[in-house]
């Protein structure tokens, strides 16, 4: 089975996945290359394509990182889709990557985070619910891949 990794082992090659690739997935691909070695292939994309989310640009600002130009993508858009790991962090996007191991070899993660565009109130309080994300994110990618959280990430 080529490309498969052992769980707890360092992958070459990661994919995020969420729903739409405008919270979750972007903010764990822009976490992951500062934390991660830039030998490590990272992308994120989505099971559809949602608009870009401002209030995402602001928490990563905040650790001095940037999605700089990057525009939300499918799956499907991708040009490379060999990947040894794809972590998916939404419920649709597990049972997307599950269909893709039918016709590759790939392990798939699944990392339950919080959708953070559910949240209501102020700004404050919705920017304060994608932060957390943004720290969970930080966190997981830490643990799971054995880095030091803050890393290149301040």
């Amino acid at each position: 089975m080529a490309g498969l990794v052992l769980s707890g082992s360092q992958p070459r090659s990661i994919l995020f996945v969420c729903g739409m690739n405008v919270v979750r997935s972007p903010m764990a691909e822009v976490l992951a290359r500062k934390m991660l070695p830039s030998s490590t292939f990272i992308a994120s994309a989505g099971v559809r394509v949602g608009e870009r989310d401002p209030f995402v640009d602001a928490v990563l600002a905040e650790e001095g990182l940037s999605l700089a130009d990057r525009e939300p993508r499918r799956i499907e858009d991708l040009e490379d889709d060999y990947f040894d790991l794809i972590v998916t962090l939404a419920p649709e996007a597990h049972h997307a990557a599950l269909e893709l191991t039918r016709s590759m070899a790939v392990e798939v993660e699944y990392w339950p985070t919080a959708d953070p565009t559910t949240v209501t109130g102020s700004r404050d309080h919705i920017l304060d619910a994608y932060r957390d994300v943004r720290e969970r994110l930080k966190a997981r990618i830490a643990t799971r891949f054995a880095t030091s959280p803050q890393k290149d990430v301040y």
